[in-house]
């Protein structure tokens, strides 16, 4: 076990990197931070490079941290490294988790250039709930190791794959290899109930705005909507999402 003293040692100036999508990039690791994140990053522990702890907290004693890099350190140091107002006292620096087996994946989220962290948090959160395989960030979407992203997904981000990829390639890829791609739209759409649930499927889910973009609308083998029964004029992204996820699992 290690032991920081000083919220200038050159540790932490480079853990505060890491709230930078530069960094994350040339590391290849990202931040969390709070006990239930570095509980979920514990259930794979060759996600963690290393454990950061406050020397005025206690570690859970459900923890198990063989072979675990762990530093103390004062609760300045901590509050340093966060960017939220009342850090708690542990923190990870993790490896981005692997996608495995992406050739393969029979379940499929596709997200076209959502721009809000909360929204693709939760978006995660849910799609990991659904049982899908995967999650393809196409262009213009948030960046996936966001802390705002990585705390929306309530520790899901460490369950489920995700890649970047160009979503008109994907959604070749997958009508070749018999998966139904279903886009989500308003104009020239199909109650999402008129279609049969089950088996395998990709879903489309576009920008809080603007939707998803006509031309990858285009390349859908059908597009779906969600009936409005109130006066809302349109459904969240991660709830719309949620509804069909479910809908077409079956």
């Amino acid at each position: 076990m290690k032991y920081i003293e000083s919220v200038k040692n050159p540790k932490v100036k480079q853990w505060k990197k890491l709230h930078t999508k530069k960094e994350r990039d040339l590391t290849g690791t990202f931040l969390a931070e709070g006990y239930h994140l570095v509980e979920e990053a514990l259930k794979d522990k060759d996600q963690i490079v290393e454990l950061i702890i406050s020397e005025a907290s206690e570690i859970p004693s459900s923890w198990n941290l063989d072979g675990i890099s762990i530093t103390m350190a004062p609760p300045e140091v901590l509050k340093a490294i966060s960017d939220t107002e009342t850090p708690q006292g542990a923190a990870a620096v993790c490896r981005r988790l692997e996608a495995k087996g992406s050739d393969s994946w029979s379940r499929v989220l596709m997200i076209d250039s959502l721009q809000d962290p909360g929204n693709l948090g939760t978006l995660i959160r849910t799609a990991d709930a659904a049982g899908i395989d995967g999650i393809v960030l196409g262009e213009g979407t948030v960046d996936l190791y966001n802390s705002k992203v990585i705390r929306s997904s309530q520790g899901s981000i460490f369950h489920l794959p995700a890649v970047k990829g160009e979503i008109g390639e994907w959604a070749g890829k997958l009508k070749e290899r018999g998966v139904s791609v279903y886009g989500t739209s308003l104009a020239g759409g199909f109650d999402y109930k008129t279609v049969q649930s089950g088996g395998s499927f990709a879903l489309l889910i576009g920008n809080e705005g603007s939707g998803v973009s006509e031309e990858l609308l285009g390349l859908t083998d059908q597009n779906l909507y969600i009936p409005i029964h109130g006066q809302a004029e349109s459904l969240n992204a991660a709830i719309a999402a949620g509804i069909l996820l479910y809908h077409l699992r079956g």
